[in-house]
């Protein structure tokens, strides 16, 4: 979706009202994100939208992206919002091998997500918000994340998924699922995420300024 560098449009100001809704759905769509939402848009700030190519529409505030909507597409955060809370959103992990991939623009694959170094929900119910910020502090003596942090329930096509990377601190992408995590596990092929945002895309190098 953002492979080529974007030159966005102009800045049009976000309506209160529409600037309330896209709090609410912000928070309806994140629900761990809603003890941060003050911070990420103050109630008294104003947010600007800036029209994308292929139809998207960026969330700015003071210049700083902060979420974007393809269409009706849930809206997704970028990966600056990501990196600054990185354990409010679902999550996968890809292994070493798919990582250059995912940052050339290639079609994420089921295999990068199956093989021993990638990961997937485990479909077990578990208190991810108990979890919140201390995930950070549960790696092991090796200084890999536990497993655990990927407990939780399978996720279903069409829900925005957080793309970890093997041995790498932060994520390195985000997208819309193209099919369930339960499907994939069962499969273990076919396209996962056809068009998500990821480090050094145009969206990530793009200036507001």
């Amino acid at each position: 979706m953002f492979k080529k560098d974007i030159s966005p449009g102009a800045k049009s100001k976000v309506k209160s009202s529409v600037q309330r809704a896209i709090r609410t759905k912000i928070t309806e769509t994140y629900p761990l994100l809603a003890p941060h939402i003050d911070e990420i848009i103050p109630k008294k700030s104003q947010l600007d939208s800036l029209k994308l190519p292929d139809r998207v529409t960026l969330y700015a505030l003071d210049n700083t992206p902060l979420f974007f909507q393809h269409m009706d597409d849930p809206i997704t955060p970028h990966l600056r919002i990501v990196h600054q809370f990185p354990h409010a959103f679902p999550r996968v992990r890809i292994d070493r091998g798919a990582i250059r991939f995912v940052l050339s623009g290639a079609t994420l694959m089921a295999p990068g997500l199956t093989s021993a170094g990638g990961r997937l929900p485990s479909g077990r119910p578990t208190a991810i918000a108990a979890e919140g910020e201390a995930g950070a502090a549960e790696k092991g003596d090796t200084g890999e994340e536990p497993d655990s942090k990927y407990d939780g329930r399978d996720l279903e096509e069409g829900e925005v998924v957080v793309v970890e990377a093997e041995g790498k601190e932060e994520a390195c992408m985000v997208g819309q699922l193209r099919v369930g995590t339960k499907e994939i596990k069962e499969k273990k092929k076919g396209v996962v995420i056809d068009s998500g945002h990821y480090l050094g895309d145009g969206l990530w190098r793009m200036e507001l300024d």
